[in-house]
C-alpha cells in the first residue's frame, strides 16, 4: 500500500483570481498532476491547496479506476483547503480548525488582534486496508512565505519583516499544537495497536520546533538508539519517516534555490514498523525536477504541475521486526 501527501499548488478552475487564466492552462495543470498520481498509484493521498471541490473532482476524473474525494469544510481566505483522494470510500472522523481549549489566541498582525483557529482546517478520515483500519489526518500549516497588510509580499522595512515572521511562527506553532491534539484523539492511547498517520504540508523542516511538537514523547526517533527499545511512550508517539527517504531525495520544495523538506508523513508505532520504503517524487524516477520558488506565490499562477514533490511511504502487512 502506498500512502502519500502532496501540495497541489493552487488547484482552481480557470477564471478566478488565483487559478489558471484559461481552460488550456487548467487542462495542462490537471494533466501534469494526473501523470504523477498515476505513477504513484496511492491507496490514499492527502492533498493541500485545493481551491475548489470541483477542481479536485476534475482531477479524480482523469485517473483510472474509481476514486473518492473528501475535503475539509474550513478553507482559508483564498479558499484553499486540505483533503484526500482515496481508492476506498473514507469515513470522516474530524474536520476542525479550532485551537484546543487551553491554548490562548495568538497575535497575527500589527493590530494586536488574536486568532484562536487555524488558517485551514485539519481533516481526519478512517479507511479500510488489508491490514485493518487506518486513521489519517491531513494538514497545511501556516506558510513561511510572509504576507503583509494590503496584500503585499514585501515588507516596508526589516522591523516589519521580523514582526510578521514572528506572527507566522506563533500561528504555525499553535496550529502544530492543534494538529497534535487531533493526533492524540486518533491514537486514543493505543499507537502500538492502531494504524495512525499524520501528514501534509507542515511548512517547516524535520528539526524545526513546530514539526517536533508533533512527535509526542521524546526518546525515540528513526535512527536513534531509542528507536529499537520499546517503552510506554510508544502508545502516544509519532515517527517522522524523513530519515527513511534517500538522502538525495530528502526535499519536497526548492525555496530561493535551497532544498527543503517541508512536507511530512508521521506514523504510529504499529505503522512505522511496517514501512518498507519512503521517498519523494515518483518512485524510481531519479532526481526531482522542481522549480525554485520566491517570496511571491502569484508568480506561479497557472503553472502546470506543482512546486512541491509528493512525499510517500510503502506499507506492508507484516512488522519488519
Amino acid at each position: 500500500m502506498l500512502l502519500g501527501t502532496w501540495n497541489l499548488e493552487n488547484l482552481y478552475r480557470p477564471g478566478g483570481p488565483f487559478g489558471p487564466k484559461d481552460k488550456a492552462a487548467y487542462e495542462s495543470k490537471l494533466a501534469a498532476l494526473a501523470v504523477v498520481i498515476t505513477a504513484l498509484d496511492p491507496a490514499l493521498l492527502g492533498v493541500q491547496e485545493v481551491g475548489e471541490p470541483e477542481a479536485l473532482r476534475d482531477l479524480a476524473g482523469m485517473l483510472d479506476g474509481d476514486w473518492h474525494t473528501v475535503l475539509s469544510e474550513h478553507p482559508d481566505g483564498r479558499g484553499i483547503r486540505v483533503g484526500f483522494l482515496s481508492r476506498t470510500r473514507p469515513r470522516v472522523l474530524a474536520d476542525t480548525n479550532a485551537f484546543p481549549a487551553a491554548l490562548r489566541a495568538v497575535q497575527e498582525d500589527d493590530s494586536g488582534a488574536g486568532v484562536s483557529a487555524a488558517g485551514r482546517g485539519f481533516l481526519a478520515v478512517e479507511t479500510e486496508t488489508d491490514a485493518g483500519a487506518l486513521r489519517v489526518a491531513v494538514a497545511h500549516l501556516k506558510s513561511k512565505l510572509l504576507s503583509y497588510p494590503g496584500n503585499r509580499f514585501f515588507p516596508r522595512d526589516e522591523g516589519e519583516r521580523a514582526r510578521y515572521g514572528a506572527y507566522a511562527l506563533y500561528r504555525r506553532a499553535a496550529e502544530a499544537t492543534t494538529l497534535r491534539a487531533l493526533a492524540d484523539v486518533l491514537l486514543d492511547g493505543d499507537g502500538r495497536e492502531r494504524d495512525v498517520a499524520v501528514l501534509g504540508d507542515l511548512n517547516d523542516e524535520v528539526q524545526a520546533a513546530t514539526t517536533q511538537i508533533l512527535l509526542g514523547p521524546p526518546g525515540s526517533e528513526i535512527g536513534t538508539a531509542g528507536y529499537d527499545r520499546p517503552d510506554k511512550g510508544d502508545a502516544a508517539r509519532l515517527w517522522d519517516v524523513a530519515p527513511l527517504i534517500p538522502a538525495e531525495q530528502r526535499y519536497s520544495r526548492v525555496n530561493s534555490g535551497r532544498r527543503e523538506l517541508i512536507d511530512h508523513i508521521l506514523v504510529s508505532r504499529r505503522l512505522v514498523r511496517r514501512v518498507t520504503q519512503a521517498g519523494t517524487g515518483v518512485p524510481g524516477d531519479g532526481a526531482l525536477r522542481l522549480p525554485s520558488v520566491g517570496v511571491d506565490p502569484a508568480e506561479r499562477r497557472g503553472a502546470a504541475g506543482s512546486d512541491h514533490a509528493p512525499v510517500w511511504i510503502r506499507v506492508g502487512q507484516q512488522d519488519r521486526t
